[in-house]
């Protein structure tokens, strides 16, 4: 009984370091950042394997008016023309070429669909482990680039979605009546998976724009003059990451350029507004030589602002504990 009380003790005294309360500044040992880490990764993993689990079993179940994940991953393939399609007809089915196949893509639609699902309960702990060691307003920039990072990737992914049926009728039409098309199951998973994460990925595009331009990397003067080579390398990229279809290519390229222009324009306002208080400062009257105005008061814990930086190991917090 002794043993155990005293266990729970010692579980009761971590809470309280963890805590904001009794830990304001967020300040941990090295050994005390690794043990956080490994608690955070394995709830982390305990999300993304429960997502998986509810994905494997969503996969062949309809949950009431939301079709199963299976029909929603076949859809695209099942709007191709029946004619175009193997075995012809009204049946739309997928090949599985050896026992075990349908079993594996279950297993990693599953896995994908769970992991978006769940992306809050996983992200939280990501974003728990970091979060200590920033100031107020660093983790208000990242909660925002989170948030735009997501809806922009579903976008993304939607598009991707809508274009499928598209480019797989083109991409099946090469040859004419040469050929016949016959799409096993793990091909066209794979085929469907990657367009959904390349163009979810090429989707954050504008925000890395935006981003660069806060910290003064890019300024709307230089994109404006990069404009057009900058179109046409979206031109040339799209090319390269869609299927060998001009339909796919034209649309990624168009969604990009048109959140290009929405980031530029999103840079030019920053940059007015940037130099309207430079202005308002006097920093451009100053000399080379001559030192600009700046004031700087240190943040103490009471004035809620945590003094811990983030240490070397890469988590929230300092090394000593003090």
């Amino acid at each position: 009984m002794a043993d155990s009380s005293e266990q729970r003790g010692r579980r009761g005294s971590k809470r309280r370091q963890r805590s904001r309360r009794y830990n304001p500044d967020g300040t941990m040992t090295l050994i005390e950042h690794i043990y956080e880490f490994r608690r955070r990764l394995g709830y982390a993993l305990l999300a993304l394997i429960g997502g998986a689990i509810l994905g494997f079993l969503w996969f062949g179940n309809r949950v009431g008016p939301i079709p199963s994940l299976g029909d929603l991953v076949t859809e695209p393939y099942c709007a191709v023309p029946p004619d175009r399609r193997f075995p012809s007809g009204d049946s739309c089915q997928l090949l599985q070429t050896v026992p075990f196949e349908a079993f594996m893509i279950q297993l990693k639609v599953g896995l994908a669909a769970g992991a978006v699902l769940f992306a809050p309960l996983w992200l939280y702990q990501i974003w728990a482990f970091i979060a200590p060691g920033l100031y107020s307003k660093e983790r208000k920039y990242a909660m925002t680039f989170v948030s735009f990072a997501s809806v922009l990737f579903a976008l993304g992914a939607v598009l991707a979605y809508l274009m499928v049926p598209h480019a797989l009728e083109i991409l099946m039409n090469f040859g004419g009546d040469a050929f016949v098309t016959a799409l096993t199951g793990e091909k066209y998973v794979s085929f469907v998976l990657s367009l959904l994460i390349i163009f979810g990925v090429s989707f954050e595009l504008p925000l890395l724009i935006v981003m660069l331009n806060r910290v003064g990397v890019v300024r709307y003067d230089q994109l404006k003059k990069w404009r057009r080579g900058i179109i046409f390398a979206l031109f040339v990229f799209a090319a390269f990451v869609t299927p060998a279809d001009p339909f796919s290519m034209i649309a990624l390229a168009g969604a990009l350029t048109l959140l290009f222009e929405f980031a530029i324009q999103l840079t030019r306002l920053h940059d007015r507004k940037r130099d309207r208080q430079r202005a308002d400062e006097g920093w451009d009257q100053l000399a080379d030589d001559e030192a600009a105005p700046f004031e700087y008061t240190p943040s103490t814990v009471d004035d809620g602002e945590p003094r811990a930086r983030p240490s070397a190991s890469g988590a929230g917090g300092t090394d000593d504990v003090t």
